[in-house]
């Protein structure tokens, strides 16, 4: 190891907070250092390659180490590195508003630009709870999402976001938010107390459920609706058949905003521009941000439908709400010259076209006695492990702990591919590769994958 290496590597130690780290797995060795990237891979400050099976963090879809967003980014820093959206424009912050609302469904025109993508989620509550004060109904403030889901990190968003560990240390959180069940039809008998549900009928049967939370809390209160195309938490949950649709319906009936939060599944994750057009439906919001610049500067948005802005035109009305960063100038530029990149190579098309082999290549997993589902959408899919494939029966908390960080996260990138190993509810691994990927990433994440789940079973 050179000198420079192990400063590197003594400053992570000794100066670095890492975010949702326990820091305590290394007290007796080095923390994992990425150097460099290329394509579908990243390299180690030891020169070790991994595939990167997470796109960074669902992020770099059009992979790593691509000189013209550099170069993107570094023309802009020179011409105007900064200017803030407070009261003044400036011009790579127009055109990005302008082709986003171009490739949006619907009338989401109003792009309201943040730098990630739980202000983002921030955003569009804080908008919903103002809208319907503006128009006359002031007690509509409450927001119903999903149980497992997660929405983001501030104060607000975390209030969305359906998982109890993240919230119980930061309590009070926001008041006003309800959970409801999600669309994980492996889990259906047991959530509904309904056995043999169809996923069609499962999709209905959720759907209702927010129109039950509705009634319950009181229409005159509730506000929105916040729900992932596929949700991430949980591993990758997809929408049922007519879910969408079903929910569309209810939201135009109790007059709720719908806010499709494609933090995740918007920029050709799914293999469409934005997840809502992957299954058919078209929101109020959306909140976006990760692959808009595939992870090459910091920049999030939430875009609205043309109606929520009527009421801020006139008078003295604003929304008052704004991030230093948001709209940045030298991000905007990126994200433009990666929607430039997505649009010559056809990236949504790569996407769909490959899918199935992506797909067929995780369901031949099926096959180890580990797997009990397989399920996702595009370029974003999750495995969950069981103990017994016949009744489902899952690991309890301390089998899980074994099972995903005392072997499953260490083995999967000891052998070569970054990916994550998550039980934020039933144990599962969950895999996003950069959407450049295709039939030879495809084949080594499946032999990783394999050989890893195999040892891991024969462990337990």
């Amino acid at each position: 190891m050179t000198q420079p290496e192990h400063d590197v590597l003594k400053a992570a130690q000794d100066h670095l907070w890492l975010h949702f780290t326990r820091h305590s797995a290394y007290e007796q060795s080095e923390i994992p250092t990425i150097v460099r990237g290329e394509g579908s891979y990243v390299y180690d400050i030891h020169g070790k390659r991994y595939l990167d099976g997470l796109a960074g963090l669902f992020v770099v879809q059009v992979g790593h180490g691509r000189q013209e967003l550099a170069d993107a980014a570094a023309k802009q820093a020179q011409e105007l590195a900064f200017f803030p959206l407070w009261s003044y424009a400036h011009p790579k912050a127009a055109e990005l508003a302008e082709r986003l609302a171009a490739q949006t469904p619907g009338e989401l025109n109003r792009v309201f630009f943040t730098t990630g993508g739980g202000e983002a989620v921030e955003t569009a509550w804080k908008l919903a709870k103002q809208y319907y004060k503006l128009v006359g109904k002031p007690l509509k403030h409450k927001v119903i999402s999903r149980q497992i889901a997660y929405h983001g990190t501030p104060q607000g968003a975390l209030s969305i976001t359906g998982i109890p560990a993240f919230k119980q240390m930061f309590e009070p959180l926001v008041p006003g938010s309800v959970r409801v069940p999600n669309t994980n039809h492996y889990r259906a008998d047991e959530i509904t107390g309904v056995p043999g549900m169809t996923p069609e009928e499962y999709g209905i049967w959720a759907a209702d459920r927010v129109a039950r939370a509705i009634e319950m809390e009181g229409p005159d209160t509730v506000a929105a609706v916040f729900a992932e195309p596929v949700q991430n938490a949980g591993g990758c949950f997809p929408p049922p058949p007519g879910y969408f649709q079903r929910l569309r319906e209810i939201c135009d009936e109790y007059d709720v905003l719908l806010v499709s939060d494609e933090v995740i599944c918007a920029f050709g994750r799914l293999g469409t521009m934005f997840g809502g057009q992957k299954f058919d439906y078209v929101p109020d919001i959306i909140t976006c941000a990760k692959g808009l610049t595939s992870g090459y500067s910091p920049i999030g948005a939430m875009i609205a439908h043309e109606r929520l802005f009527e009421p801020f035109k006139d008078g003295d009305t604003m929304f008052a709400h704004g991030y230093t960063f948001g709209g940045h100038p030298v991000s905007a530029a990126v994200a433009l010259a990666n929607l430039d990149i997505f649009e010559r190579e056809d990236l949504l098309g790569h996407v769909t076209r490959n899918e199935p082999l992506f797909r067929q290549t995780l369901d031949d997993l099926r096959e180890l006695p580990i797997v009990g589902d397989v399920r996702g959408s595009g370029y974003f899919w999750g495995i969950e492990l069981v103990k017994d494939k016949a009744t489902k029966e899952t690991f309890d908390a301390a089998e899980s702990e074994r099972l995903l960080r005392g072997f499953l996260s260490k083995a999967l990138f000891d052998a070569g591919l970054y990916c994550r190993a998550d039980d934020r509810g039933d144990p599962v691994i969950q895999l996003a590769p950069p959407l450049i990927a295709g039939p030879q990433e495809f084949e080594e994440i499946g032999s990783i994958l394999r050989g890893v789940l195999t040892e891991a079973w024969a462990r337990l």
